[in-house]
């Protein structure tokens, strides 16, 4: 049973005791079942789930443009270099994020690669070791803060399945990382904030969690972390006319462990760079996104929220009976935590100029154990009126979203690739008839969460594994790499990029490549023996290799997208460089 403490306690209620929680009772009612199961069980469960998402297309998918090649191609000159400390792509400073996910995907290259080695997979192994533990952390919070073994189960499969998770965990950067800290972080800030309004002991072991999540978060990605936390305590105090409650935190204690933490490396970072390294990230990353739309990224208010549907997708079904269970039992500490965890920092992304769809991703917990609490409830079953409709709404745009990516099984190959999969022919009406079967059936919570489980697989699964990997027309840089494979420079000689400089083929590549304009300055042909060189710069460049004494022959060409600029048709030619 789940004590939840009214914060305007009825006359016959105590502030000491509770009225039982329906999402506790509906822990007998609904899952005799799970409580049958053991919890090592149940996680082994969970984490076979994350395995059949996140696992396949860790190797099969190549590198992404920019973001993704950029980390990976830093973290790769940390290990050739020894320097762990400075931030760089090829000879440029990347001043941008902290150093938290670099080391963790050099650790990972550490173990399980090397440094010259163009294979992704290592570099995205913390990205997927990072999903389980949001999973993980999702299911033990839920049972904690919910006292619902039931609703922690099933918020845990919501957010393992969200496909924005399924994305993030295969992709070498900060956000699944980010996100892992963020459970953790508000998960010991709720149960602390639960906990104080029971009138129970805090546990000594929250406020270190706390702090030390905290810190985690500022190595990863500076203070996106810390200030969620800080809208979520500015939201509960001024919701419950106080902040006592703050002190079982232990915030002075907790602020100074937390610079201990991140203060060696700050100070560091900012000796090597010369003061540069904090300036250059407010001034050239975080301020721009806030003041507008940074890199074209710019969206009106409710991009997040419409978006939400397909990043969301499948759990997105149920985010109107989770928010309003959320709202009906707001007086409940649990709830309104998950309030106020969700809803100011929503209002937040939605009023910043720039827009990506990651950005929401550390609400996605709260949403998910509040649709996990619904579910649990049958909450569903009892909507009426403007919210039905609602509902209603939502589930239109979620039977769309869902027909668009059984579509596109099939159709990105067609266009893109060289052959449909007979793999993503047969999951594309698996993929409907399974969202059918749970748009009409019944809510029973063991059928939710199987169907949920099925409709993440029946998607990821041929896409991870058949169709991205073979979407050969988007994979310019792999094609450029498989080219120079078949013709290798000689042994010591640099290839020039002329034209076409995506991070994905200087990480193929390897950092010796260089990337230089059309008309290079005559050091650039230092020891190159091969040039790269897009069409639409082709002829500039052959007239300026005579004014170096050099000419060039065309050995082969490959033809692509170049997505990261507009989806443009490339041809990239390959030559190699003689003396004239």
């Amino acid at each position: 049973m789940r004590n939840v403490t009214r914060l305007v306690p009825a006359p016959t209620l105590p502030l000491s005791r509770a009225a039982p929680s329906p999402v506790a009772k509906a822990e007998g009612r609904n899952a005799g079942w799970l409580t049958a199961v053991r919890p090592f069980a149940l996680l082994c469960l969970l984490c076979l789930l994350c395995l059949a998402l996140y696992a396949p297309g860790l190797a099969g998918i190549p590198p992404l443009d920019r973001d993704e090649a950029r980390f990976a191609q830093a973290t790769r000159q940390m290990l050739e270099t020894g320097d762990f400390i400075r931030i760089r792509f090829q000879d440029e400073a990347r001043n941008k994020k902290p150093i938290g996910i670099y080391w963790l995907q050099a650790a990972a290259v550490a173990l399980f690669s090397t440094p010259d080695s163009s294979k992704i997979w290592p570099y995205r192994l913390p990205s997927a070791l990072a999903a389980i533990a949001v999973m993980l952390l999702t299911f033990a919070l839920g049972a904690r803060l919910l006292s619902s073994r039931l609703a922690g189960f099933l918020s845990a499969v919501l957010m393992a399945s969200a496909l924005g998770l399924v994305v993030e965990a295969h992709l070498a950067k900060t956000d699944a990382a980010l996100l892992a800290t963020v459970v953790a972080g508000q998960g010991a800030l709720g149960l602390v904030y639960v906990a104080i309004r029971a009138g129970r002991r805090v546990p000594r072991a929250l406020p270190f969690v706390f702090w030390l999540a905290e810190a985690a978060g500022i190595l990863l990605k500076g203070p996106a972390g810390p200030v969620l936390a800080l809208l979520t305590v500015v939201s509960l105090s001024i919701t419950d006319r106080g902040i006592r409650w703050v002190g079982g935190l232990r915030p002075l204690a907790g602020i100074l462990a937390m610079t201990l933490i991140t203060a060696p490396w700050v100070i560091a970072i900012e000796v090597a760079t010369e003061g540069h390294f904090i300036f250059d990230s407010f001034s050239h990353d975080l301020l721009p996104k806030l003041i507008g739309a940074q890199e074209s990224h710019g969206a009106p208010p409710g991009f997040h929220l419409g978006l939400a549907i397909a990043c969301f997708w499948p759990g997105s079904l149920f985010i109107v009976p989770a928010l309003l269970w959320g709202w009906r039992q707001r007086r409940a500490a649990a709830e309104r935590f998950l309030l106020a965890w969700l809803v100011p920092a929503w209002i937040f992304f939605e009023l910043v100029p720039t827009k990506l769809p990651h950005y929401v991703l550390p609400l996605y917990p709260a949403l998910a154990l509040l649709a996990g609490a619904a579910l649990a409830e049958g909450f569903e079953q009892s909507l009426n009126g403007w919210a039905r409709l609602f509902d209603c709404s939502v589930k239109v745009l979620w039977g769309a979203v869902t027909v668009g990516l059984a579509a596109a099984l099939i159709v990105l190959p067609a266009r893109l690739g060289n052959e449909v999969s007979p793999a993503a022919i047969a999951a594309a009406p698996v993929l409907l008839g399974l969202a059918l079967w749970l748009l009409v059936g019944p809510r029973r919570p063991l059928r939710v969460v199987v169907l949920i489980g099925a409709l993440a697989a029946a998607f990821v699964l041929p896409a991870a594994l058949e169709v991205a990997p073979g979407l050969d027309s988007l994979w310019l840089s792999r094609s450029a790499a498989a080219l120079l494979a078949r013709h290798p420079p000689r042994p010591g000689e640099a290839v020039l990029l002329v034209g076409y400089s995506e991070p994905s083929i200087v990480f193929l590549l390897g950092t010796a490549t260089r990337l230089v304009t059309a008309a290079p300055a005559a050091g650039a042909f230092a020891g190159a023996g091969m040039a790269l060189v897009s069409d639409r710069y082709a002829a500039e460049f052959r007239e300026s290799l005579a004014t170096h004494g050099l000419s060039a022959r065309a050995i082969d060409r490959v033809i692509g997208l170049d997505y990261s600029a507009g989806g443009d048709k490339l041809v990239l030619t390959l030559y190699e460089l003689e003396p004239g």
